[in-house]
């Protein structure tokens, strides 16, 4: 197997991170699907979000020309003047995949949120992203999201304030358990470190199951051939100074940026 220069997460498949989250969900859905008990399934939901990127243009939502048929030529006079009919641009919404954990009667027992840039850029997806926290754990779901994207602003479900700034890794983890609904439990995944195993919680009094994060990140490098990937410039994202510093000293000690 052909791995990232990277120990864990590896900063440049955010620059492909459509096809990079499709992998890992699906891979984790049948990661956990080995662990589960019998009566429980691990299954891919998918909602539609439309957002305006308000920021990086690697994130920007998908369009279509159409001629709307709702207004036709004669709606564009104005006593003598005539105006020009548009072509009519429509965003399309965008998939928005993650995992539920279900049971035969199909009540959602976990959501896993594998979160990505347009949940965290932009004012409109974070309040959305942050609603649909909010219902999944007014309905007494347990809740795991895996942050794995330096695109947009904080969004976990912890409250950031809590976190001292010596605690805080460019990726994070957050599990939120019903059965502990005063308390969340932050997993720190720093770049230069392997990403940790999660705990991911069923029902009550019964054994987590346990996703490994960074074999998923290694198979999808591998299955999507990122071993391809343009090093040379810097990733998306930002990233303090000293781990700027330290990126491009591994990617030189890897052979993968010229020294």
């Amino acid at each position: 197997m052909r791995k990232s220069p990277f120990p864990g997460m590896d900063p440049y498949l955010e620059s492909l991170w459509p096809e990079v989250h499709a992998s890992l969900i699906v891979y984790a859905r049948n990661q956990l699907n080995q662990q589960l008990p019998s009566d429980l399934q691990a299954k891919i939901e998918e909602n539609l979000a439309v957002y305006k990127d308000e920021a990086a243009s690697s994130i920007r939502p998908h369009l279509h020309i159409a001629h709307d048929t709702t207004f036709p030529a004669s709606a564009f006079k104005a006593d003598s003047v005539v105006f020009t009919e548009p072509l009519v641009l429509r965003r399309a919404p965008h998939p928005t995949r993650h995992i539920e954990i279900v049971d035969t009667n199909g009540q959602v027992i976990t959501a896993i949120e594998v979160i990505s840039p347009w949940n965290k850029v932009g004012s409109r997806a974070r309040e959305q992203y942050t609603r649909k926290q909010s219902n999944y754990i007014d309905a007494g779901v347990n809740l795991v999201e895996i942050d794995l994207v330096r695109q947009g602003k904080y969004v976990l479900a912890a409250p950031l304030a809590d976190l001292r700034l010596k605690d805080r890794t460019p990726y994070m983890i957050c599990v939120y358990r019903d059965a502990k609904p005063d308390q969340f439990e932050i997993y720190r995944a720093p770049l230069q470190q392997p990403l940790p195993n999660i705990p991911i919680p069923l029902r009550y009094n019964e054994r987590d199951a346990v996703l490994q994060l960074q074999p998923l990140v290694d198979q999808c490098y591998q299955d999507g051939r990122y071993y391809r990937l343009n090093y040379g410039d810097p990733p998306l994202g930002k990233f303090s100074e000293e781990l700027t510093g330290w990126i491009d000293a591994r990617l030189k000690s890897e052979g993968r940026r010229t020294p």
